[in-house]
């Protein structure tokens, strides 16, 4: 019997899909490795930085220490993601991988903004710079930021090690525009070479992370992912056999690898059985990479569900 069509759920018509979950593999020992490695590039360049008088070599530091932060804060919430489910947290904690990438994104953006203060300073009042010091710490970077990125290649589905990703492909290009400031300062003795490069770099980090913490926040408000067309969506199951009409459709993230959809399905037919249930949820996955769909079926009247309107959430 069906129930009152309101937010229950009767048992035939409240099915979930778990088998075709896109959780990433476990990067628990990549997460480690890539961030020790920059925990130990970012004390040599400060040390050099501060040595060489270099700016550029500081702001790179600087960045990678977010980076490195960055990489604690995505390995935490990749963590979390593994956690079961709770009486309370009955989604489990797959959204902190939302949270991690906003707040590295966040965090990003600050430090960024103080490393072109600085730049911009320097560049009015610009300091000795020992270029051949620069270039070799810059190298160093370009080799472990490649490393760290290489490690990360496989997880890119994921928005979380997708960020992480990122940001060590954008740091190993930043090392080599740093590596090239030195060369040129070295060549020229333009100085001014290297508050300049600075604010190049702060440049590049704005625009490589613009992206990511526009689509972080896109997800933290649970909007319909990027990579998914409501409108296909609505219109596959609208156009289902027996289906009349569909209302109260939500497509929202779980995670930075997982989306959920609820839909209120009105075939006044009669029920469909189970076999359409399940056919049509692995149809929303392998179609629209939803792997975690609840749909209600409703017999009656569509107007007698009070959330049929479009604007009643």
């Amino acid at each position: 019997m069906q129930m009152p069509h309101d937010h229950e759920h009767d048992r035939h018509g409240h099915v979930h899909n778990h088998r075709h979950s896109h959780a990433p593999k476990d990067f628990g020992a990549i997460f480690a490795l890539a961030t020790a490695l920059n925990v130990a590039l970012v004390a040599v360049q400060l040390f050099y930085g501060i040595a060489a008088h270099s700016v550029a070599l500081l702001t790179d530091a600087i960045h990678n220490f977010g980076d490195a932060l960055g990489l604690l804060i995505a390995w935490g919430a990749h963590a979390l993601a593994k956690l079961n489910p709770t009486t309370r947290y009955t989604y489990g904690f797959r959204s902190a991988s939302i949270l991690a990438a906003l707040i590295n994104g966040v965090i990003l953006l600050v430090a960024t903004g103080g490393i072109a203060w600085e730049a911009i300073e320097r560049l009015f009042a610009p300091g000795e710079v020992a270029g051949f010091t620069v270039m070799v710490v810059a190298a160093i970077g370009i080799a472990i930021n490649g490393l760290s990125a290489w490690l990360l290649m496989a997880g890119q589905r994921d928005l979380n090690i997708r960020g992480a990703f990122l940001h060590m492909v954008g740091d190993a290009a930043v090392s080599l525009g740093v590596v090239v400031a030195g060369g040129l300062i070295l060549l020229t003795g333009w100085i001014w070479l290297d508050p300049v490069v600075s604010l190049v770099i702060s440049a590049v980090i704005v625009w490589g992370t613009w992206g990511l913490l526009r689509e972080a926040v896109v997800h933290s408000l649970d909007a319909v992912p990027s990579e998914i067309d409501p409108v296909k969506v609505a219109a596959y199951l609208s156009g289902l056999p027996g289906v009349d009409t569909i209302h109260d459709l939500h497509i929202w993230p779980m995670s930075t690898t997982e989306t959920a959809l609820t839909c209120h399905l009105v075939m006044t037919r009669g029920h469909p059985g189970d076999g359409f249930l399940n056919d049509t949820l692995n149809h929303l996955h392998h179609k629209f990479e939803i792997a975690h769909p609840t749909l209600q079926i409703e017999i009656g009247d569509a107007g007698a569900c009070k959330l049929a309107p479009a604007h009643v959430v």
